[in-house]
């Protein structure tokens, strides 16, 4: 498909840049400058809790490397491009989670949950090797009020073994394996998003993960609002359709992640040409409501990116606001009654944009 063909030319031209920008630097960029970390107050299964993030630098997505990856993903860009030792990769480990703990005694808290990040498939062993996995597993393993342990992979990683190998290392807590599965629609997941996976394989990955009756593994779906090439009407009605989805096969949580631009990513070039916008924020909104109504299973809206030149945005007036009552959602699991009603002048434009986008076969929106 052309997609494909000029994704993978975009992305083979982004790496050869990042390649010939790291040569050039007679100070390369040091292992550690890649990783990152934070904390904060974050929805837990069951509870409002506390969360530790932590990116790892990996050899970056097997999947971006060998096929160009997803045409709105820049995380391979964010990795150093080469193979790392195991040594390394837990020394870097290290450093992020003391710099967490040293910051907070994590013990004060009754509920904490660890989200473990890497350029791609946490369970891929070519990325985070056996050894380092379970290095890192065994850590969490200490403390009684950690109960959640998140990471992602892509389906072909996750295989029996793997998950019952660090489901005993991490036995009373919940082990969630976030996937990501972007939208149901496979035309649009195949042929927009260029994922590489379809949902028979979706389906039998969750169907195994819930298999497993000795440790409490569950499948998270991460998906994906507004792709390109499709409309802001198509974005919502598919996030919908997707969250439903998603629970009907079995996934016990789910995590949208509205669309922001990155660069050396064919969204980001369609961007630049006035050929695509990020999806309104009002979109999100609409999204949030009906899910909230009719899926049963735990969900948040991601908020990065929300209200800049890049993100989800609405106006200047309400993209702070709506930004705050959405991540209030977040943590309660219900929408809060200022969201129900809140109104804004902009509102008239997203409307406009619903009712009028598809006659006008257009993806960019009249943003204010």
């Amino acid at each position: 498909m052309q997609v494909q063909k000029i994704n993978r030319q975009i992305r083979e031209k982004s790496i050869q840049n990042l390649k010939n920008k790291m040569e050039r630097k007679k100070n390369k960029k040091p292992l550690e400058a890649y990783a990152a970390s934070w904390a904060g107050e974050d929805r837990l299964y069951d509870c409002v809790g506390y969360t530790i993030f932590i990116v790892l630098p990996t050899s970056g997505c097997q999947w971006a490397r060998d096929s160009g990856g997803c045409t709105m993903c820049s995380y391979i860009a964010d990795s150093p491009l080469c193979d790392i030792g195991d040594d390394d990769l837990i020394r870097i480990f290290d450093l992020q989670w003391n710099k967490q703990l040293d910051k907070v005694d994590i013990t004060s808290y009754e509920n904490v949950a660890i989200k473990l990040f890497v350029s791609g498939s946490f369970l891929n062993c070519n990325e985070v090797p056996k050894n380092v996995q379970e290095y890192i597993f065994n850590k969490f393993n200490k403390y009684d009020n950690l109960k959640e342990v998140i990471v992602e992979s892509k389906p072909e990683f996750i295989d029996e073994d793997s998950l019952i190998r660090l489901a005993s290392l991490i036995p009373d807590k919940i082990f969630e394996i976030g996937i990501g599965l972007e939208t149901s629609n496979e035309e649009t997941r195949q042929n927009k998003i260029n994922k590489g996976i379809t949902n028979r394989a979706f389906e039998d990955c969750v169907s195994l993960i819930n298999s497993i009756e000795d440790y409490d593994i569950r499948a998270k779906a991460y998906l994906l609002v507004k792709p390109i090439l499709i409309s802001e009407k198509e974005a919502i009605q598919e996030a919908i359709e997707s969250a439903e989805y998603a629970k009907k096969v079995g996934v016990k949580r789910i995590a949208y992640c509205p669309a922001t631009v990155h660069a050396g990513t064919l969204m980001d070039s369609l961007w630049k040409k006035g050929s695509y916008n990020p999806p309104w924020i009002w979109s999100t909104v609409k999204i949030i409501k009906e899910v909230r109504k009719n899926v049963d299973i735990p969900f948040i809206m991601d908020t990065a990116g929300f209200g800049t030149r890049r993100g989800p945005f609405n106006c200047k007036k309400c993209n702070s606001k709506l930004k705050s009552l959405i991540i209030e959602s977040n943590l309660t699991q219900e929408i809060p009654e200022e969201l129900e009603d809140f109104t804004c002048e902009c509102k008239d434009k997203w409307l406009a944009d619903l009712e009028f986008g598809e006659v006008l076969n257009t993806t960019t929106n009249p943003k204010c």
